[in-house]
Order: C-alpha cells, then sequence, then structure tokens
C-alpha cells in the first residue's frame, strides 16, 4: 500500500518517521521572537541628525574637562623622593645593609599654605602588585579572624605559608612584603626649633575592609594569646600583634595593614599612609615654610630599581589630583567638535543639488 511523502514533516538530518508516530522535529517555534518577526526601528543616520550630535557633544564635554582639569591643578600636592640612589640624598647611606636602623631626614619648603585636610601617601614605583601570584598569595578566611584557617593557612600562601614549622600569621607574599618604613613630618618655625605635625593614623581604611573583612581571631583581651602557636611573616621586624599599642589598630585589623593588603592595579602607586586633618579655620593645616621629613628607612626597594616617595596632597569635590579625567573630557569634545566640522563641510560641499534637505550617510 502505497503512503504518502512530505518533506515537510521529514525530520532533520534522518528518515521521516514512521506513521503513527510523533514528528520531531528542529524547526524553531512559530513565534514572533524565534522566527525574527519582532518589530524593530533602525535609525537612519542623516548630516540633519548626525552633524549636530557631534557638536552638542563637543559643547558639553569641552568645559565639563576645562572644569575637572582645572579643578584637579587647583589641588595642591608635593612629593618627596627619598629613595636614596643618588649619592647626594641623606638617605643614600640606608642602601647599605649594615646600617640598621637607619634614619634620614630630608629638607623641604612648601611654597603655598595647605589648606583643608592634607593626606600624606607613601608611593612606589617599579612593584608589580597586580601579579596574578602575588595577588592570589593570601588567605582571606585566616584574615576573618577563622581559628582554623589561623593554624592552617591556605596553600596559595607557599611559599609564606609556614615557618619554623609554625604557621605564618598573616600568610602570603601580599603581607610579607608589607610597606614598614616610618615618616614623621616637622615644621622649622622662625626659632629654628622643629614643631612635630600630628599624623593621625586611623581612618586610612576603607570602612568595608575595617568592619567586615578584617578581623582578629577570638579569644580574650590578651591578643598575644589568641595568635598563640604561629610566627611572624619573615620579612616582618615585630609580629602582627605587636603593631600597635592601641587595641582597636592592633593585629588583623591594623589599617597600615589593611592598607597595603588592598593590592594596586598599576606598578607605580600610592597609598594612603597618615591623615593631617585642619584644627582651625582661621589658619592653614600646613602653613608656608621650611619642613622636614624624618624617615625610618627600612623597606629596600633599590633590589628591583623601584623608587620611594612621599606625596602630600590636599583633595577637591572630585577627590585627589587626576589630570587624566580632565583631559579625556576636552579630547573626546575636541575630536566631536571636529568631526563635526568635516562632516558639516563636507556635506556643504557634495550635497544634492536636487535635494536640498538631509544626506544619508
Amino acid at each position: 500500500m502505497a503512503m504518502n511523502y512530505n518533506a515537510k514533516d521529514e525530520v532533520d538530518g534522518g528518515p521521516p518517521c514512521a506513521p503513527g508516530g510523533t514528528a520531531k522535529t528542529r524547526r524553531p517555534d512559530n513565534t514572533a521572537f524565534k522566527q525574527q518577526r519582532l518589530p524593530a526601528w533602525q535609525p537612519i543616520l542623516t548630516a540633519g541628525t548626525v552633524l549636530p550630535i557631534f557638536f552638542i557633544i563637543g559643547l558639553i564635554f569641552i568645559p565639563i574637562g576645562i572644569g575637572i582639569f582645572v579643578t584637579s591643578n587647583n589641588i595642591r600636592e608635593i612629593e618627596i623622593d627619598y629613595t636614596g640612589t643618588e649619592p647626594s640624598s641623606p638617605c643614600n647611606k640606608c642602601l647599605s645593609p649594615d646600617v640598621t636602623p637607619c634614619i634620614c631626614t630630608i629638607n623641604f619648603t612648601l611654597e603655598k599654605s595647605f589648606e583643608g585636610n592634607v593626606f600624606m601617601y607613601y608611593g612606589l614605583s617599579n612593584f608589580y602588585q597586580n601579579h596574578r601570584r602575588y595577588v592570589k598569595s593570601r588567605d582571606d578566611s585566616q584574615l576573618n579572624g577563622d581559628s582554623s584557617a589561623l593554624l592552617n593557612p591556605s596553600k596559595e600562601c607557599e611559599p609564606y605559608r609556614r615557618n619554623e614549622d609554625k604557621p605564618i600569621a598573616p600568610c602570603g607574599a601580599i603581607a610579607n612584603s608589607m610597606f614598614n618604613d616610618t615618616l614623621e613630618l616637622f615644621l622649622i618655625g622662625n626659632d629654628s626649633y622643629p614643631m612635630p605635625i600630628a599624623l593621625k593614623k586611623r581612618g586610612i581604611a576603607w570602612w568595608t575592609d575595617k568592619n567586615v573583612k578584617f578581623r582578629n581571631p577570638p579569644g580574650g583581651d590578651n591578643l598575644e594569646e589568641r595568635f598563640k602557636g604561629t610566627t611572624k611573616p619573615v620579612n616582618w621586624l615585630k609580629p602582627v600583634y605587636m603593631l600597635d599599642s592601641d587595641p582597636d589598630n592592633n593585629g588583623f585589623i591594623n589599617e597600615d595593614f589593611i592598607v597595603w593588603m588592598r593590592t594596586a592595579a598599576l606598578p607605580t602607586f600610592r597609598k594612603l599612609y597618615r591623615l593631617i586633618e585642619r584644627k582651625s579655620d582661621l589658619h592653614p593645616t600646613l602653613p608656608a615654610g621650611r619642613y622636614y621629613l624624618n624617615i625610618t628607612y627600612n623597606y629596600p626597594v633599590h633590589y628591583f630599581d623601584g623608587r620611594k616617595r612621599m606625596i602630600l596632597s590636599t583633595i577637591s569635590w572630585m577627590g585627589g589630583k587626576n589630570p587624566f579625567l580632565g583631559i579625556a573630557y576636552i579630547a573626546v569634545g575636541s575630536i566631536s567638535f571636529l568631526l563635526g566640522v568635516v562632516l558639516l563641510v563636507i556635506n556643504h560641499k557634495y550635497r544634492n543639488s536636487s535635494n536640498t534637505a538631509d544626506i544619508t550617510i
């Protein structure tokens, strides 16, 4: 008995289904979405629509960029390089490993006063904190106060996981390479008697880091007992429970340590070291005059051709000094405005005389 054959009922790549069976097909459902019948809108780019957009972008971006650039330039900032690789540098003597501890002093002058709160940073160059193995070399559970991770750190911390058959706290290459120079600032008054500048060490870390990500191990009031059974990182001069005399700024919640553990994305970076708060609206925070920076030189960088510097900076409504954002706005606005002028000339020169309206681009 003959059977009617319909090619539409054939399964893709196989024989037709048997009579009475369920037809199998890979054909998409007959819906507007799967059959691509949804309504669509496609703009028609004409000279009358494109040219105003270019000019509007230029007229908006250029003033914004100029404002941001001027604001950035108004931020007071001074950098003091104290690497000491130059023979004339006061810190050159500190490059020798035989001089420990080494203290050097650098004199400088502020030509203009620093108003408002002043931020002191330390800056490092040619230091690749963004290296993949370096970034992974930490144990977040240990830093969060987990007792089991304290005594059994993650294998990601190798080769800074254990030392002298004791677990290292905090473990990993990031903690082991923590910046440990000490910076002190003094104002030289008219009578040449140095006056120390008060440097605030609290409030320099992110709130979420201080209160959520970093916690000391649970236990009694004696912080040393909480870290019992652990040892300090190889390059540290003292254990983690002796970083500060303030119990709210000691151990894993020490803010200098927290700031260092937030790794930088670029090889040249700066990290907040201290705050200099404004005490009176009638007097500048740092008046113009002579100063000197007292440095306890502990952190070697000349082995990898690095540089060290101290930065004093004020801030504005947009944050710290960053001319790139203003330059980027000005560049984009200028390019857009220039393209608008070029296209306007082309449109005026080559437009169809029979159609004085818009030309499709």
